[in-house]
């Protein structure tokens, strides 16, 4: 599988976890935001709705004592009574003894001429006969005013009874504190940002609001067509959201308009939704990373064990070479040994031939001596090289027996001697002489110290000193081999790499990449481990650790 199939199979691996584990999680947290959320502004809505018929009681509790307090003095006392001054100086004087919301007292006749007047206004002449209030309270007995400014020049509200004496009619007014009143209006606010507010029917405000005049789109929801209980609604306005409650008065037909900001009524929801999308944020960043990692673990590992899948086939190809090539090598050695053989003898029998007389005196005697010698010596030398074929072929199957080093590292490197000398390179040799045997397989590790040399030589190219030496460790029990050459060394990149399938540093086909890799599975097999120190410039060698696997 190329790289590209398996980044495209991580991403498709990432891509279904991260939507199998996001969606839900998402989905989640949305729905039971949307929940909470849903519960937390009715819960807002149902505090307002509250708070607004409870201030509703109180306002219209505060009215019916104002109008019960004035009524009682109307009704408690003769007109004459409340027609001198001086009487009604003391009336108002005891009304305000109780309740500080009375500002004034006057006794007004049915032309709307004041008979007597208690207050700090100068409105003894004050004539109220085409004021609208003067009409409400001939119709309606008790009358409470809407705010309006009057003989005074200022927003106020007033208080009348009519009474009827002796076939006339009087009226008793009383002016309220429109102070008071607006604090107790503005006293019903919750938060920080929170206000209160009294209008009438057209929409005017009767009382003073905490931040300034309002706009009528505010309540104008409410002035419609009555309603009983509390009404919530959502208002923005300049960027601003706020909760408006409206309810209507039972003793006067004023509409009680509370405003709350939206803002730090739902302060602990906004505090929920940030905890709310931290955790999930928090929950996703966690399945994004652990997938990843997930993820990125699955490629390599399926990446890894394609490279060992397609090292392995190398190698069993790489084997089914050498057994092809070890039973060629034991057919030539047979083929080659027989004549051989034939040679041997024939130069044997030349020699005997050499001892008689007769040919002893022949001028050319020294001479066909020489050319038994270097027959017999050629015969010897090819003898030995298929005698090292037959033991290569031999050695083709694994097998575990005790093996020599220093005779291994001598016979393999005897298969590399012409290619020393043609380059030119030395062989320098320091090798233990009492080494144990170890327990291995001579054919894997000749195949090792192989592809070891072959490294060093291709390194050096030409000139050059290869260095192989021996060591015993005793407290480990274990054989040490090192094959260094003092080439051009290996830079970082490469020593990172260095065992690595299909890495070489050389020219496309002059190497597979497998030799150093193969020798690290095969070291690693036997039990041993292998490694190297390299530096640029001073060459780089390879230290074999091998085991002692001694006979029980």
């Amino acid at each position: 599988m190329s790289i590209f199939r398996l980044k495209d199979l991580g991403t498709k691996i990432a891509g279904m976890a991260l939507g199998f584990s996001l969606i839900p999680l998402i989905t989640l947290g949305v729905t039971m935001y949307s929940m909470f959320a849903s519960t937390y502004h009715s819960k807002v809505r149902a505090n307002i709705i509250t708070l607004a018929e409870n201030k509703r009681q109180g306002i219209d509790l505060f009215l019916r004592e104002q109008v019960s307090q004035l009524r009682t003095m109307a009704y408690s006392n003769t007109v004459e009574d409340l027609s001198s001054p001086g009487k009604l100086d003391s009336i108002l004087a005891t009304m305000q003894l109780s309740s500080k919301t009375f500002i004034d007292l006057g006794l007004i006749n049915e032309e709307g001429r004041h008979v007597s007047y208690a207050g700090p206004y100068n409105l003894a002449e004050a004539n109220y006969k085409n004021e609208d209030w003067f009409h409400q309270v001939m119709v309606r007995k008790i009358y409470v005013s809407d705010v309006f400014e009057g003989f005074r020049g200022f927003p106020h509200m007033i208080i009348a009874v009519k009474i009827q004496d002796k076939g006339r009619v009087w009226i008793l007014r009383a002016t309220i504190d429109s102070d008071i009143f607006d604090s107790l209006v503005r006293w019903l606010q919750l938060g920080d940002k929170g206000d209160a507010y009294l209008v009438n029917r057209s929409g005017a405000l009767q009382t003073r609001p905490r931040f300034g005049n309002k706009s009528e789109d505010i309540y104008s929801s409410f002035l419609g067509t009555p309603f009983s209980g509390a009404k919530v609604q959502e208002h923005e306005s300049d960027r601003k959201k706020i909760f408006v409650g409206g309810i209507w008065l039972q003793e006067k037909d004023w509409l009680l308009v509370i405003e709350e900001d939206r803002q730090g009524e739902l302060a602990p929801l906004f505090k929920t939704q940030a905890a709310t999308w931290a955790v999930v944020g928090s929950g996703i960043a966690f399945i994004i990373i652990g997938t990843l990692m997930l993820t990125r673990m699955i490629v390599v590992q399926q990446e890894r064990m394609e490279r060992e899948q397609a090292q392995l086939n190398e190698e069993l190809i790489q084997s089914s070479k050498m057994a092809a090539l070890g039973k060629l090598a034991a057919g030539v050695a047979h083929e080659v040994n027989n004549p051989l053989a034939v040679i041997r003898e024939k130069a044997g029998w030349m020699r005997d031939l050499l001892d008689e007389e007769d040919v002893k005196s022949s001028p050319n005697f020294q001479e066909f001596v020489d050319a038994v010698d270097k027959i017999e010596q050629h015969v010897e030398r090819a003898g030995n090289v298929v005698h090292r074929m037959l033991g290569f072929a031999r050695r083709m199957e694994p097998v575990c027996n005790d093996v020599y080093i220093n005779d291994l590292l001598k016979q393999t490197a005897t298969f590399l001697d012409n290619e020393v000398r043609f380059r030119n390179i030395a062989l320098n040799w320091d090798l233990r002489k009492d080494l144990p045997a170890i327990q291995s397989d001579a054919s894997q590790l000749q195949q090792v110290i192989l592809n070891l040399i072959n490294n060093a030589i291709d390194a050096l190219d030409k000139k050059g000193n290869i260095f192989i030496s021996t060591n015993f460790d005793s407290q480990a029990d274990m054989v040490e081999v090192r094959i260094r050459d003092d080439g051009p060394g290996m830079d970082k990149e490469v020593q990172r790499r260095v065992f690595d399938p299909f890495f070489t540093t050389k020219k496309v086909g002059e190497g597979t990449g497998l030799g150093l890799s193969i020798s690290y599975s095969i070291i690693n097999k036997l039990g041993g481990s292998i490694r190297f120190e390299s530096e640029l410039g001073k060459g780089t060698e390879f230290i074999i650790l091998l085991p002692v696997k001694h006979h029980d």
